[in-house]
């Protein structure tokens, strides 16, 4: 009987063995985690579609941030719900809203935390969508200066990465000009460059009160079914000035980070969204899944597709586990 000529299973006897010869990574210095901004104070109430998150103030979102902080997870990134809806999303480039009086309390609390802001219409929108709608359309080119206005008051208040989230053709361009023209030349764009028309974002979208009025975001996300598109997409996101390049979400399209991992030598980011958490959740909690052994492994498989960093609400938990 002959003998085999290679032993993989060497490599494998030992969990330092395994351990040197691991090929992708996760640790929480490539984890962001989002919070959800509302207004008032001393606020800390559950999201009852994602479990373990919250509805925070600024100054529990503060203590919140500490505690991702300490935890040694990159950073932060957050979605505000403002005190009133309006047309144009008014509130949501206002100074002193939501975002921005988070943003300042959290870098008044944090030494090192990353601050990034989602820059978006819909959580702001009486309408619901990410742009200026009129006659049942959504209008490009009159939301770009909105965005880029926004961005520049996140920018004001301390951000340190804007994420436009909008899908608007353009914006990247329109948010780094105004960004540069206010002095603002170091602040990191993370554009959502890649951003499908997904079942998965419910849980979010009652978390952030962000749901469409009328019609559907298809207009303007993209169709699942494309992949060429997306390297289109993040290839003008790097023309107009991205930093780095967002795929969301993550799971359903491991495919196409790493598409665009093998034709962009930008940094990716990839966002594990609320829905594919709240499944893990749900399943966890009827004792059908090992909770701590499937998330580990989703966030490998998103690292291994070529993804730099996660946005992912599994972070602080993550993070407890590694420690």
């Amino acid at each position: 009987m002959s003998h085999p000529s290679e032993r993989p299973r060497r490599l494998r006897q030992t969990a330092r063995l395994r351990a040197l010869v691991r090929e992708s990574d996760v640790t929480p210095e490539r984890l962001v985690y989002p919070l959800f901004i509302v207004p008032g104070a001393a606020v800390r109430k559950p999201i009852p579609s994602i479990e373990g998150c919250f509805h925070l103030s600024a100054d529990e979102a503060a203590r919140e941030a500490r505690e991702v902080e300490a935890q040694g997870i990159a950073g932060v990134i957050l979605f505000g719900l403002p005190e009133f809806k309006d047309e144009r999303g008014s509130r949501g480039l206002a100074d002193d809203g939501v975002i921005q009086n988070a943003v300042s309390a959290i870098r008044a609390a944090c030494r090192e935390l990353l601050v990034i802001t989602d820059v978006c219409l819909c959580e702001y929108t009486s309408h619901g969508h990410c742009g200026i709608l009129e006659g049942g359309r959504i209008i490009n080119d009159k939301t770009l200066p909105l965005l880029a206005e926004m961005a520049v008051s996140h920018a004001r208040a301390g951000a340190h990465v804007v994420a436009p989230s909008d899908m608007m053709d353009g914006r990247v361009g329109a948010i780094r000009q105004a960004l540069d023209d206010a002095s603002f030349t170091d602040t990191v764009i993370l554009s959502y460059a890649v951003k499908y028309a997904s079942a998965f974002y419910g849980p979010f979208r009652e978390a952030a009160d962000s749901a469409p009025q009328v019609g559907d975001r298809r207009g303007y996300q993209m169709d699942p079914a494309n992949v060429r598109e997306a390297l289109r997409e993040a290839r003008l996101d790097v023309e107009q000035g991205a930093d780095v390049i967002m795929i969301k979400p993550a799971l359903p399209y491991l495919d196409v980070i790493r598409a665009v991992r093998e034709t962009c030598h930008h940094p990716l980011a990839a966002f594990n969204v609320s829905g594919e958490y709240s499944m893990v959740k749900a399943a966890s909690k009827r004792g059908w899944i090992d909770e701590q052994r499937i998330v580990t492994e989703i966030l490998t498989s998103i690292r291994r597709a070529g993804a730099d960093l996660v946005i992912t609400y599994h972070a602080k938990d993550f993070a407890r586990w590694v420690r």
